[in-house]
């Protein structure tokens, strides 16, 4: 039983050590790119390889080439999701060494087009559903994932 206490607490200390994911396109956190989801980054002066935020669900709306999606295309699709951030992977794209975000659970190998579509499951497959129902996005996937800031 006590080993089970310590693993909650354990758990319950590294998610509050994580940081939420700032979602709405209206109010996105200080210090990301307009193209990358964002979330509060530490101000504690400890020095990181990188900061994660806490998972999350997205619908990926679709894939493409590395560095291949523009922001034009992003900001198009935000007037879809006025309440949910759309995002794009442009890690490393173009040489640049603020292109320092990135994604957990995707391929390194390919970009993609995203809307943050919350916490919860349940909240996650009602978006989905929404964006299947538009017929815009063949293919249009959910996945748990996290926002990666890797430090320059």
């Amino acid at each position: 039983m006590k080993a089970r206490a310590l693993a909650l607490l354990l758990y319950a200390f590294a998610s509050a050590a994580q940081a939420q994911v700032c979602g709405d396109p209206a109010k996105p956190c200080a210090g990301f790119k307009d193209n990358d989801l964002s979330f509060p980054l530490p101000k504690d002066g400890v020095a990181r390889a990188e900061s994660r935020s806490v998972p999350f669900y997205a619908v990926i709306l679709r894939t493409a080439k590395l560095c291949s999606i523009q922001e034009k295309e992003q900001r198009e699709v935000q007037a879809l999701f006025p309440r949910n951030k759309v995002f794009h992977t442009r890690f490393e794209c173009d040489g640049d060494a603020e292109n320092n975000v990135t994604y957990t659970n995707v391929s390194g190998k390919f970009a993609f087009l995203a809307v943050y579509a919350g916490a919860e499951r349940v909240t996650a497959e009602a978006l989905l559903e929404e964006v299947n129902a538009l017929g815009l996005f063949a293919g249009a996937n959910l996945r748990r994932m996290q926002v990666v800031f890797v430090s320059p």
